[in-house]
């Protein structure tokens, strides 16, 4: 496997324009939301903040990506798709910033817009076959690749809105996800998925300064749900379309950690006899502040377990015996932070009257929100 330097080049100058374009809207945007009124006000002691912070932010991250795509990717047919779902998924992230739309009305439209990307041709055509003893190396979903297309679109749109508990997180962690991938599609000589890649880890990079704690502006549902619509529909062009067995893991690698927590989130609330949509304060940046952690310390931790996740995928995608080993030793390190976490810290905060917990003010704001999760303190 060779990287062609035409497309690094290519890809440099996708980063670079959407970075430009991102920092340079995001104030125009934090002046935007205060005028339509997308804004986190305190209005209560469970606010880490004491003065109003707008959200929408994700606007900004949008504009640099759309932007630099569009100057360095033709428009096909498959592109066209993506771009329109991730306009729908925008306009429908703003009106939820503004407004705090229902759940169900809210999955309705995601699953719309994923449906645009899917019948575009962004679609799971074939998936490896897991079962090494099985003669079928892959297996051919047919009119199945629909559904699951769409389902693994939605999934992954919410599992990114699910993180987005602490400054910088979810940007930050888009961003190492797309620099995974977007290393993998030059490994393997996929150029317009590197475009893509490339214009989204720019415009996220553009706007961390913004939202680095102490945040300036919260990208709000508006970034968060845009993030996660791209990475799953772009990891489906560059990943579920080959027939190895790295189609299956790569993917899960890459979005290991939004992917990791939603499940748990899931499992954990229905032992507890709870709606999966029902919000909670056991998600693992939670955890990590009740563990002592400042916001900053939390947001690194997550941020190497991302990268070792990504570093894993790369190698894995690069084969090799010794590369094997050293993909096998970072996935066991992901997995002992992991461990740490959720199983060295049984008993959180929530659940010590005497040690009254403060949630961070974007999962106050409604960021805690995995299919709609319905938790509108704040409006």
């Amino acid at each position: 496997m060779t990287i062609q330097l035409p497309a690094v080049g290519t890809a440099a100058a996708a980063l670079l324009a959407a970075a430009v374009v991102a920092l340079i809207s995001t104030p125009v945007v934090k002046s935007l939301a205060f005028k339509v009124g997308a804004v986190d006000v305190p209005k209560d002691n469970r606010r880490m903040h004491d003065h109003p912070i707008p959200r929408m932010g994700g606007l900004a991250i949008f504009f640099g990506f759309i932007l630099s795509v569009l100057i360095f990717q033709p428009l096909t047919q498959q592109l066209r798709g993506m771009l329109m779902g991730a306009v729908i998924i925008v306009i429908l992230g703003i009106f939820d910033d503004i407004y705090a739309l229902p759940a169900k009305p809210k999955f309705l439209v995601q699953i719309a817009a994923a449906l645009f990307a899917v019948l575009a041709g962004n679609r799971i055509y074939i998936l490896s076959n897991i079962n090494i003893f099985s003669s079928e190396p892959y297996w051919e979903l047919g009119w199945l690749s629909i559904p699951i297309s769409v389902l693994w679109i939605v999934g992954i749109t919410n599992a990114v809105n699910l993180i987005d508990g602490l400054d910088g997180l979810a940007c930050g962690v888009s961003t190492i996800s797309s620099m995974t991938l977007l290393v993998i599609a030059l490994i393997v000589s996929e150029p317009d998925v590197a475009i893509l890649m490339a214009a989204l880890a720019g415009a996220c990079i553009g706007f961390l300064p913004y939202n680095l704690n102490p945040a300036k502006i919260f990208m709000g549902d508006t970034g968060s749900t845009f993030l996660g619509f791209i990475l799953a529909t772009v990891s489906i062009q560059g990943l579920f379309k080959f027939h190895m067995i790295i189609s299956f893991a790569v993917p899960f690698l890459m979005l290991g950690l939004p992917i990791f927590d939603t499940c748990f989130a899931i499992l954990r609330r229905l032992a507890k006899g709870q709606s999966p949509m029902s919000p909670d304060r056991g998600h693992i940046h939670h955890r990590l502040i009740d563990m002592g952690f400042s916001q900053k310390q939390a947001v690194a931790t997550l941020y190497l377990i991302s990268a070792i996740l990504g570093l894993s995928a790369v190698v894995l995608t690069t084969s090799g015996t010794e590369k094997a080993m050293l993909f096998l030793m970072a996935l066991c390190l992901a997995g002992g932070v992991a461990a740490k976490i959720y199983l060295g810290h049984n008993v959180s905060k929530e659940d010590r009257p005497d040690e009254p917990h403060v949630p961070h003010p974007t999962q106050i704001a409604g960021n805690d929100n995995f299919f709609g999760e319905e938790d509108r303190s704040d409006k």
